[in-house]
């Protein structure tokens, strides 16, 4: 009797963990669809998932679903930066790594760049979660201790890493110039009672994406052979960029007010990389697509160790388990790694794919078909969501026109994350002082 029931529990394991696996793949299956798709957020897709989980729970388990808005996520950070990469579509995740990335295809190495991205999220990833156990016991004191402090972290982040990244007065001047005006802007829109999610992408969109394209059509640039052989070796400064992505990812997961944006910043202060530099620009890649994913993953697990979701999908998967145990937490955290091994295939593959295809694409057309598809896909949103047009035409135009300056100027792109740190600066002094 009891060999049965020793039967029957392993038989019901098994099959609990085929299901999981299977929710899995769904899961990436939706991340691939909503990382290749520009304009389309992860939060979207779990928006949609959790709406019908009075349904689907039905006949799946709340397990299951949570599987699938995991493995979801995971696969969608590593995979929008394909579209990221190559077209210089940016997201809140990838903005940064625009520039240096796109630079890199304009000198045929869009391999190369695809797998730098995807090196630097899967070591992040395995970092972060070989590291788990010192973040459960150090980062909840930290989340304690350093909410007052959130803003002067930010404060001095951004001005080491104006001033570190620019060698002379001039290019100083100038970057805390665009830093300003760019936090200016983002104080502006978003202010407005439009949706934060169409005040982003049309933000993003000017002043990393049209701005960007816009500047390599203006600069008479032309898409030339990618190159079918790379070369990437990860000596120390590698790791040690690949570390400081997974390590500041993690934090991100758990300090109030922090993003990609603002994890950027420390990101390229700890590794010491720079999207200007050519030599330093694979590090740089190496950092910031490690942070992304990091991020992720942390800002799930944070629900676990801090009990407080810090991401939209974290939120679904709390209502949809209003208790998470230990149990749960290695489920994701082998949801996680499985979701990331197959992301990796799939967007070395689609990269490698759509690297063949552009060249065989015009270069000039493929460029402006790309700025007709960011503007078509906002005004879509823009128009679902009602907010007013003339207002976001004119924030479009604002924004592209101040993505075009540093590229004349000389200076890193990353300076106008101030879209996103100052606003974030301000908030936070308003909330402790």
């Amino acid at each position: 009797m009891c060999f049965q029931q020793d039967l029957i529990a392993i038989s019901d394991y098994f099959i609990f963990m085929i299901e999981l696996v299977i929710a899995c793949f769904i899961g990436i299956l939706i991340g691939t669809i909503t990382g290749m798709t520009p304009g389309i957020h992860v939060n979207t897709a779990g928006a949609i998932i959790f709406a019908s989980s009075t349904f689907l729970l039905g006949f799946l388990s709340p397990e299951f679903l949570c599987v699938v808005m995991v493995s979801m996520s995971i696969a969608h950070a590593l995979i929008e930066f394909v579209p990221s990469m190559l077209l210089g579509v940016p997201e809140e995740g990838t903005a940064t790594s625009v520039l240096p990335g796109h630079r890199m295809v304009l000198q045929g190495r869009s391999k190369e760049v695809i797998r730098i991205v995807c090196v630097g999220g899967f070591g992040a990833i395995l970092v972060t979660i070989l590291m788990l156990p010192i973040f459960a016991i150090v980062l909840p004191l930290l989340h304690d201790a350093t909410k007052p402090f959130t803003w002067i972290i930010l404060l001095l982040a951004s001005i080491y890493l104006t001033y570190s990244l620019t060698s002379t007065s001039r290019d100083f001047i100038w970057a805390l110039l665009l830093f300003v005006l760019s936090g200016i802007l983002g104080w502006t829109v978003f202010q407005t009672p439009i949706s934060s999610g169409i005040s982003l992408m049309c933000t993003f969109s000017g002043l990393f994406g049209i701005s960007t394209i816009l500047f390599s059509l203006n600069d008479n640039s032309i898409l030339p052979h990618q190159n079918s052989f790379y070369d990437l070796e990860i000596d120390f400064k590698k790791f040690k960029s690949i570390f400081a992505g997974g390590i500041t990812g993690a934090i991100l997961g758990f300090l109030p007010g922090f993003g990609p944006a603002q994890g950027t910043v420390i990101a390229q202060a700890v590794s010491g990389a720079s999207d200007v530099n050519d030599d330093d620009t694979v590090n740089f890649l190496l950092a910031t697509s490690g942070l992304n994913i990091s991020d992720c993953l942390f800002s799930l697990m944070a629900i676990y160790i801090i009990g407080n979701p810090r991401s939209g999908i974290a939120v679904y998967m709390s209502y949809l388990i209003s208790k998470m145990s230990l149990n749960h937490l290695i489920i994701y955290i082998f949801a996680s790694l499985l979701a990331v091994s197959i992301s990796l295939v799939l967007a070395l593959k689609l990269g490698d794919s759509f690297s063949n295809l552009m060249a065989k694409i015009n270069y000039r057309k493929l460029s402006i078909g790309v700025i007709l598809l960011q503007i078509v896909i906002l005004y879509i949103f823009i128009f679902y969501y009602q907010a007013p047009m003339a207002y976001m035409t004119l924030a479009l135009i604002t924004s592209t026109a101040l993505g075009m300056l540093p590229h004349y100027l000389g200076v890193g792109k990353s300076h106008l994350m101030g879209v996103l740190i100052i606003p974030a600066i301000v908030i936070y002094m308003q909330m402790f002082l």
